[in-house]
C-alpha cells in the first residue's frame, strides 16, 4: 500500500557553516595540521536526480557498497571498486517509499529500514524479501537507524519515541518470508532529557566489537548513551570537548567513533573510553563540501560518507540538488 513520505525534521544549527574548519582537541603546530588535514573526494556517483540519499551499508564479505534513497525507497549497489552505483532494488520494491537506514551483515543479508513502517531484509544473492518486520499499527513512529552486532542481532532506533527495537537472527528465520512485529527492546525515556512534542531524538546507533554495548545519538539534546544489551542499563556518556547536537549516522571502530551532524555539515572524531562512559572530540571537520551528511561507514581507504543534500529540495528545504548524487570519501579525519 502507498504511502506518504514521513518528512524529517532537523536542527539548522546556530553557527555559520565554515568552510574546511579542522580542529583539534589538543594544540598542534601549523605545519602537522597541513600535513594530515583531511581530504574530501567522490568515491562514487548514484542514478537519477532525485536519489537523496540516507543511509550506507557496507558488504565486508565483498566490499560492495549499498546506498537507500530517502525520497523513493530505491537501494543502490556500487560494487567494489566502481565509480558509479547501479540500482539493485527500485524504488516503491515491496510497497517502500522510503529507505533510510541500511546494513549488510555477515549473513549475505541486507537490512532496509522504512521510517514510517519497520524493517526489510533481504538476501543479496538473489534479492528476495526474507522478513518484513513492522511497527504496530497506531504507533507514533520514525524508524532511524541501525546496527548488526557480533551475534548476527540488530538493534533500530526510533527518533519520534525515545527506544530502541530488537530483531534476532532466530526472528529473521521464524518469518520465512512474512511479516512479523518490531519489538522494543529498550526504553531511554527515564535517560534522556525532555523535548517538545514532535521533537525527534535518537538517530545513529553503534556497537562495539562484542555486542555489549550500544551507543545512540540524541540530535536534538546532543547527548551519546551507552546501553548495556545483557541488562538493559543506560548512561549516558560523557562528552569532553564537544557535543553531538544534529549528530546523524555513527561509526564505530574499536575505540574511536565517528559522526555525522547533519544540518552543519560537519563529522566530529571521538575516543570512547574502555568502558564507553566518556568520550573525548579529537578532530572536527567542518566543511559545506559535505553537502549534509547523514551516515558514513569505515573503510581501509577512509571514510565513505552520504552526501544526502537534503537542504536543496530534499526534506530540508527547497532548492535544486547538484547532480548527480554521490558518496564522498574522507581521508584523514
Amino acid at each position: 500500500m502507498s504511502r506518504s513520505i514521513h518528512r524529517r525534521t532537523f536542527l539548522t544549527g546556530t553557527a555559520a557553516l565554515a568552510v574546511a574548519t579542522v580542529a583539534a582537541t589538543t594544540a598542534t603546530a601549523p605545519t602537522a595540521v597541513a600535513a594530515t588535514a583531511p581530504r574530501i573526494s567522490t568515491a562514487f556517483t548514484l542514478p537519477g536526480d532525485r536519489a537523496y540519499p540516507e543511509g550506507i551499508a557496507l558488504d565486508a564479505r565483498t566490499g560492495d557498497v549499498y546506498v537507500g534513497s530517502y525520497t523513493t525507497g530505491a537501494v543502490y549497489r556500487a560494487a567494489a571498486g566502481h565509480r558509479r552505483a547501479e540500482v539493485f532494488l527500485p524504488a516503491g520494491t515491496d510497497g517502500r517509499t522510503t529507505a533510510n537506514g541500511l546494513k549488510a551483515d555477515r549473513a549475505g543479508r541486507l537490512w532496509v529500514i522504512d521510517s514510517t513502517a519497520g524493517i526489510d531484509v533481504y538476501d543479496l544473492r538473489d534479492r528476495s524479501l526474507l522478513a518484513r518486520f513492522e511497527v504496530p499499527a497506531g504507533d507514533a513512529r520514525f524508524v532511524n537507524d541501525l546496527v548488526i552486532t557480533a551475534d548476527g542481532t540488530a538493534y533500530a532506533t526510533d527518533s519520534a519515541r525515545p527506544v530502541i527495537y530488537r530483531v534476532t537472527p532466530d526472528e529473521v528465520t521464524r518469518a520465512r518470508g512474512g511479516r512479523a512485529p518490531l519489538t522494543t527492546r529498550y526504553d531511554l525515556s527515564g535517560a534522556l532529557p525532555p523535548h517538545p512534542s514532535g521533537t525527534y531524538a535518537l538517530n545513529g546507533i553503534a556497537a562495539d566489537p562484542t555486542g555489549r554495548l550500544l551507543f545512540a545519538v540524541d540530535m536534538t539534546g546532543g547527548g551519546l548513551y551507552r546501553v548495556h544489551t545483557a541488562t538493559g542499563a543506560v548512561r549516558q556518556v560523557t562528552l569532553n570537548g564537544g557535543d553531538l547536537v544534529n549528530g546523524d549516522g555513527l561509526e564505530l571502530h574499536h575505540r574511536t567513533l565517528w559522526a555525522a551532524h547533519n544540518a552543519t555539515n560537519t563529522l566530529t572524531r571521538w575516543e570512547l573510553s574502555p568502558d564507553g562512559t566518556t568520550a573525548r572530540l579529537r578532530r572536527r571537520l567542518t566543511d559545506p563540501a559535505l553537502q549534509i551528511p547523514t551516515t558514513l561507514a569505515h573503510t581501509r581507504q577512509g571514510l565513505l560518507v552520504v552526501r544526502s543534500q537534503f537542504d536543496k529540495g530534499g526534506p530540508m528545504g527547497p532548492g535544486v540538488p547538484r547532480t548527480p548524487f554521490t558518496v564522498a570519501r574522507v581521508t584523514g579525519l
